[in-house]
This record gives C-alpha cells, sequence and structure tokens, in this order.
C-alpha cells in the first residue's frame, strides 16, 4: 500500500497520526536518557571507550533527527 501525502489525509488520519507520532516521541526520549546514561555511567567509572561513545553518540543523533519534518508538517 502506498503512503498518502499529508494533503490527502482525512482530519481522522492526521489526529491518528499526530498521537502516533506523540507515542514515538516517548519512547524515542526514554531510548535517549537511557543511552546518554549509560554513556555518563562508563565514562566517570572509568571504563569509556571511544569507539563506544560515537557509536551510542551516533545512535542518538539518529533518534532526536527521526522524522523531524513529518512531525512539523502535521
Amino acid at each position: 500500500m502506498k503512503k498518502k501525502q499529508i494533503k490527502e489525509l482525512t482530519d481522522e488520519e492526521l489526529l491518528k497520526e499526530s498521537k502516533k507520532i506523540k507515542s514515538t516521541q516517548i519512547i524515542d526520549a526514554t531510548l535517549i536518557g537511557i543511552l546518554i546514561g549509560i554513556l555518563i555511567f562508563s565514562a566517570t567509572a572509568g571504563s569509556f571507550n571511544y569507539f563506544f561513545g560515537i557509536i551510542i553518540l551516533c545512535v542518538v543523533y539518529k533518534l532526536v533527527n527521526k522524522d523531524k519534518y513529518k512531525r512539523s508538517e502535521i
């Protein structure tokens, strides 16, 4: 099934999309908090690995910028 454009959606479909976006924002915020917590813990515990830190920061960046334009359109 092909995705519809934002202009083609009805009011009910837009409300469903906005609710879905809100729920994913909560999940994304939780994941970002957990990843930043792991990064801070590993830095303070003395077992910090730069490669591990770069991977965590890349994942956080991807989570933050996910669906950025779709949120602003709806």
